[in-house]
């Protein structure tokens, strides 16, 4: 059975096989490397085009390690590097893009952004613990984006594997719930991501 953007698909998985054209080889590679975009990929004109006349679909993940009775043991932030330089602490997010499934954007950015071998466990149900809408402008709501309008559909995904920070991501820091670090990092946060970060947990019922 093939495997779609370094998913480990179950037998069962229904879209495992699923034939997508011209998209049918894309891994987090091409997109990784820059040269010779897939199809369905923007150039950095036609996304900032797009971003000033309409809203973009996202995933945000939640990344956690889960003990043998899926309780949440740890949950996951990324420092990442800013075009500016600076360094923030936030969490896994992209785009969907065209012709592209919810799972198959689930897992091409985590593979982005953790390597290959994070071997995040995507659900059976693709429903959103919530929607955060962020927009361009301060004040609007809770979540800002000073690039767009970014609808995210928000995810818990348990990570099985080893991460390998890759791309602009330099770490991963993990942190059990009930740590008093866990406030600093929500703090850390800007824009709303520490908010996701507490809905999260209070829909997994661990406290924060």
């Amino acid at each position: 059975m093939p495997v779609l953007h370094d998913e480990i698909p179950d037998d069962g998985d229904f879209d495992a096989d699923r034939k997508r054209g011209e998209f049918d080889h894309i891994t987090p590679e091409d997109f990784v490397s820059g040269a010779d975009n897939p199809p369905g990929w923007l150039g950095s004109a036609d996304i900032d085009r797009a971003r000033h006349q309409l809203p973009i679909a996202y995933v945000e993940i939640v990344p956690v390690r889960t003990n043998e009775f899926g309780q949440i043991e740890q949950v996951g932030s990324l420092l990442r590097m800013c075009e500016d330089g600076a360094i923030e602490r936030t969490l896994i997010t992209g785009r969907v893009l065209f012709h592209e499934s919810l799972r198959e954007a689930i897992a091409r950015n985590i593979a982005k952004d953790l390597g290959e071998l994070a071997l995040p466990m995507i659900p059976v149900s693709l429903q959103p613990f919530t929607v955060a809408e962020f927009f361009p402008t301060p004040g609007v709501s809770e979540f800002y984006d000073a690039r767009q309008h970014a609808i995210s559909l928000c995810y818990v995904i348990p990570i099985a594997g080893d991460c390998k920070p890759r791309d602009e991501t330099l770490d991963v820091e993990w942190v059990a719930p009930s740590n008093v670090v866990l406030d600093q990092f929500i703090s850390q946060m800007p824009n709303g991501h520490g908010r996701i970060v507490r809905q999260a947990l209070a829909w997994a019922g661990s406290q924060s």
